[in-house]
């Protein structure tokens, strides 16, 4: 499966914002934004002409990379998002809010999206007790998610990712002490806290 190997680190600076794909490093004074605000490359720090097509590219980019999806992946999420009721931006984000990968993230089991991907692939992960091993699964209000019994290196690990989490959203119920947790809801706009306007994304691919 096609997937990114470069510096995560780099992908925020072109953004010219964090998208807090490294944890806890993106809220230390090491994170490379804090000291090279500047999009990467050669030609970083010039000044481009921002025009409404670039400003809506940059939108659906930061979405791709906070979530960590293809961009097949991606079209696909959108195109199902435009057949729902609804304002079809807000359905695209609770799409990807109810990513596997991305809930283990929220409920504070994974330190990143990319850590908490790792963990599922990996077999850690059970939802209503069977183990799951699909980041992209998609869960559904009432959904147990837990720890599955697990090596001592992927359980510590977990552990110390649930000490970073400051709060859980409204949306999602997490007992640390047990590591399990549950979704009460789908996901509402307010309770997305990303930097994203999604309405951008929409008129991107509306063209």
């Amino acid at each position: 499966m096609a997937r990114y190997t470069g510096a995560d680190c780099k992908r925020c600076r072109r953004e010219k914002t964090k998208l807090y794909l490294k944890g806890a490093k993106c809220d230390s004074p090491k994170c490379p934004i804090e000291i090279r605000p500047y999009p990467p490359g050669e030609h970083g720090r010039a000044r481009s002409k921002e025009s409404e097509y670039l400003l809506q590219l940059r939108e659906k980019q930061k979405a791709v990379r906070i979530y960590g999806v293809l961009e097949k992946q991606f079209r696909g999420y959108y195109e199902e998002a435009n057949r729902r009721q609804g304002k079809t931006g807000e359905n695209l984000l609770r799409i990807l809010e109810s990513r596997l990968d991305n809930v283990v993230y929220r409920l504070g089991f994974g330190a990143s999206r990319r850590q908490a991907r790792q963990l599922i692939r990996h077999g850690h992960f059970q939802v209503n007790g069977r183990r799951v091993d699909i980041p992209s699964y998609r869960v559904r209000p009432e959904d147990q998610i837990a720890a599955a019994p697990t090596s001592a290196g992927a359980k510590t690990a977990i552990e110390e990712a649930t000490d970073l989490t400051a709060s859980v959203p409204a949306w999602l119920q997490a007992d640390h002490d047990n590591l399990t947790g549950k979704v009460l809801r789908v996901p509402m706009r307010d309770d997305v806290d990303i930097p994203v306007q999604e309405q951008l994304i929409v008129e991107l691919y509306s063209k």
